[in-house]
């Protein structure tokens, strides 16, 4: 096989809010963090352990406008996406580096109050219908995943 594949999978919870950049073309690019948790237990001391990995999400257009509307610093979220690193110069002059993962599709994983609100109320967008959806497997909230 010759082909290559770069695809990222990760559910977890906003580390801030979603910060959204406007250009005069009339586009936008939002960013947030995304934390994702693994615990173990240390078979030595019986320790349950957590290591938090950061990754830097990046979405793009209409869908950087429905996380802005949507989420905020807690919820929790599935992205799927790309990774993608950046070369760029700090004030000093060095070569710097961000490692990011640019969003290709998302659903919203924690229930929020605007949900049942819009239910109710037809004239209010759902968020539903506003997110891409994606068939996120049965999990049990007591096992050792690491999200």
């Amino acid at each position: 096989m010759s082909g290559t594949l770069n695809k990222v999978m990760l559910i977890g919870h906003l580390g801030d809010d979603v910060k959204v950049h406007y250009f005069e073309g009339g586009g936008c690019v939002g960013r947030f963090p995304l934390a994702t948790n693994e615990t173990y237990t240390n078979r030595q001391t019986n320790e349950k352990i957590t290591n938090t990995e950061w990754h830097n999400i990046v979405v793009r257009n209409k869908a950087a406008e429905i996380c802005e509307k949507y989420l905020s610093k807690g919820d929790r979220i599935y992205v799927e996406g790309r990774i993608k690193t950046r070369k760029w110069q700090d004030d000093q002059g060095n070569d710097r580096y961000s490692t990011e993962i640019v969003c290709t599709d998302f659903t919203f994983l924690t229930a929020k109050n605007e949900e049942t609100s819009a239910m109710s109320n037809p004239s209010q967008p759902n968020l539903a219908s506003s997110s891409k959806t994606v068939n996120e497997p049965i999990m049990d909230e007591d096992d050792d995943l690491p999200f």
